[in-house]
């Protein structure tokens, strides 16, 4: 298992650097110069030429690459003299049109991405899963009609619909949840808030996935209800609770993961829709609002982001599935 872990961990590492590198070089090469977007309207040829030697974009390609890649262990400066500045390790670089590192503005918008991806995560697993699973037990009777019902909803609706009748109704018309939040606070200092924070963004992701996972275990238990193996353990008078908890539910839960890791890697790298419904100031919003902007820094930054928490999943995935299934280490 160990070598198994090692080797995964090995070609996830060499993967984000292959991304890094074909994310800034497809950012690098696009037709317009990223010093002359550094200032505004008055921009003069002098104050742009000086904003290039300072970002560092006067150099070839490849040494920019290298000050970027370095930059996240050892931190970057910017600037000589008295104009000199340091942004910290790790350094994603500097945006000029807001002023700061980065990194700075990724301390503050991935927390909040994070609390609203594994919020939905929790709900959507524990509802899907479980509706999948009394679904699949009681196929073809009231049971699973009704999370047949839930199933054609919660795929038909997407979540923008989703979020604004939330927002509208339950907030606006009904005030269940307060509409004047001040921001994220932190579960330890805030609970209530932060719950009133994040409740809703999380069932608004969560009913859309739910009603998948729904699906996806209903098929897949309903599948591995079929093996000779599930036979043979009835055979053996284990109970109808010991089959599907035991037997079952691990054989499905192999798909179930490797499903359930890329989802929440695609929500950590950003949940656009559902950000900008409520006003939350998280990854997603945050990189819409760099393009508008044209703030390249920023955008070269949550793009490779994004992918190395994806690459990250899914190595995690691999892992989870060594364990699920032992034919795949031995593989």
């Amino acid at each position: 298992m160990p070598r198994f872990i090692l080797r995964r961990a090995y070609f996830a590492i060499l993967t984000i650097l292959l991304v890094s590198i074909v994310v800034y070089g497809v950012f690098s090469i696009l037709p317009f110069d990223p010093a002359a977007l550094t200032c505004g309207q008055k921009c003069t040829p002098t104050i742009v030429e000086a904003n290039r030697i300072k970002l560092g974009f006067d150099k070839p390609l490849w040494d920019q690459y290298w000050l970027f890649l370095s930059g996240i262990f050892i931190g970057r400066t910017y600037g000589s003299g008295s104009a000199e500045f340091t942004c910290p390790a790790p350094s994603f670089g500097y945006s000029f049109n807001k002023n700061t590192c980065v990194t700075d503005m990724l301390k503050d918008a991935l927390p909040i991405t994070i609390n609203l991806a594994i919020g939905a995560f929790v709900i959507w697993m524990i509802v899907g899963v479980g509706l999948g699973l009394i679904a699949a037990k009681f196929r073809g009777r009231y049971p699973d009609a009704l999370s047949s019902v839930f199933v054609l909803l919660g795929t038909s609706l997407p979540t923008f619909v989703t979020g604004l009748f939330f927002l509208i109704y339950v907030t606006i018309k009904w005030k269940i949840v307060p509409l004047s939040l001040k921001g994220y606070v932190s579960i330890f200092d805030e609970p209530v808030r932060y719950f009133q924070y994040f409740i809703l963004p999380w069932l608004t992701l969560a009913i859309l996935f739910a009603a998948f996972y729904t699906r996806f275990t209903r098929a897949t238990v309903l599948e591995t209800l079929g093996e000779d193996y599930i036979r043979t353990a009835r055979a053996k008078g284990l109970s109808e609770k010991t089959v599907l908890l035991k037997h079952t539910m691990r054989a499905a839960l192999a798909p179930i993961t490797t499903s359930a890791g890329l989802d929440i890697a695609g929500l950590i790298g950003g949940a656009i829709i559902t950000e900008s419904i409520f006003n939350l100031a998280g990854l997603g919003r945050m990189t819409l609002q760099s393009v508008y902007e044209f703030d390249l820094s920023v955008v070269v930054a949550t793009t490779i982001l994004a992918a190395a928490v994806v690459i990250s999943m899914n190595l995690i995935v691999d892992i989870a599935y060594g364990y699920l299934d032992p034919r795949v280490r031995i593989k």
